[in-house]
């Protein structure tokens, strides 16, 4: 069973409350739920994110995967590290740039 840890909208229409839950990927939105792990109100200032740490740190550490908007509300709470992303030697590099060292480079290498 795939479990997740994902919001579930309880709010009413244009004032959305949401719960953190764990629930199997499977289910819909706002389907049966098997554990309940706090709440956020993204509609307050500043938001109101409400979290029980224990239970949240033991359904991570059972591999519940959460999800990516739970993942940044998770590193806000200071409950898990950012996602860090690698960057390419190429990255911001135009592709005419890129031609010219891979010709340069293949030059080189065949001094």
């Amino acid at each position: 069973m795939a479990v997740k840890i994902r919001l579930k909208r309880i709010g009413s229409k244009k004032a959305p409350f949401y719960r953190v839950v764990v629930m199997d990927s499977r289910q819909p939105r706002d389907g049966r739920v098997l554990d309940t792990l706090g709440r956020y109100n993204p509609s307050t200032d500043p938001i109101l994110l409400e979290l029980d740490k224990d239970k949240s740190t033991k359904w991570l550490s059972c591999g519940a995967a959460p999800t990516d908007v739970v993942r940044r509300l998770l590193v806000h709470a200071g409950m898990m590290q950012p996602k860090v992303y690698a960057k390419s030697k190429d990255s911001g590099v135009s592709k005419k740039d890129r031609k010219v060292r891979k010709a340069e480079a293949a030059a080189a290498a065949k001094k």
